[in-house]
């Protein structure tokens, strides 16, 4: 059962397209495994139609209505969500976002280590403002505390991890900012993958990792 969710802002923002494109696919895998938080979603989506329509018209130039339509025309397929029992990574059931980012599996992609028990590989989504990434941490393993200098958005992909705050599992998703200040930790029976976005580095709080704090970088995607 999820039991971490969006906050209505984060939600109000993506059902109106106004979401950044990493942040707006965090979201989405969250809305992948969510069925209270898709009403909500479709909800928002429903409120903002009923107000688009009370705008008054507005006449626009041909050149503008065809560019607008050749976008349509070009739009890909849209992404479906699928249940829960689907989505698993042990069975190859990506979510469909996931799928389309990765282009593999997750034994194919450019693993980076971060340690001993953590590995990082960020992918590319386009976002020139947001890092987008995944973060492998093995059974029992942790990331050093940490604060931000941003916010941190994290969707529990596979297994479950724990910080100060609590525990999270898969399809659970939070939300860090500046004030904030946590060690996750995977469980000690499984491994835990996560996806993680940023918009500014971390902080290394734990005084084995200060030293590189002046080194960290935003890798945008």
């Amino acid at each position: 059962m999820i039991h971490h969710h969006p906050d209505t802002r984060l939600l109000s923002e993506h059902a109106s397209g106004a979401l950044e494109l990493a942040p707006s696919t965090c979201v989405s895998l969250h809305l992948n495994y969510c069925e209270q938080c898709r009403r909500r979603h479709r909800q928002l989506q429903d409120l903002g139609s009923a107000l688009f329509e009370k705008l008054q018209p507005r006449n626009v130039s041909e050149h503008l209505l065809d560019t607008v339509m050749a976008r349509l025309d070009e739009e890909a397929e849209p992404l479906s969500y699928r249940s829960p029992s689907s989505t698993a990574a042990g069975d190859g059931g990506y979510p469909a976002l996931v799928q389309r980012l990765m282009r593999g599996d997750y034994a194919d992609l450019d693993w980076q280590r971060m340690g001993r028990n953590v590995r990082i590989c960020r992918l590319r989504t386009g976002d020139r403002n947001n890092e987008f990434a995944l973060y492998h941490i093995r059974a029992s393993g942790s990331i050093p505390q940490h604060s931000h200098r941003g916010n941190e958005l994290t969707l529990v992909l596979e297994g479950s991890f724990s910080d100060e705050e609590g525990r999270y599992s898969a399809g659970d998703f939070l939300m860090r900012d500046a004030q904030d200040r946590h060690t996750p930790t995977a469980t000690r029976d499984r491994d835990c993958i996560c996806v993680g976005v940023l918009d500014a580095p971390v902080r290394f709080t734990d005084w084995r990792f200060r030293a590189a704090n002046p080194f960290l970088r935003l890798q945008a995607s």
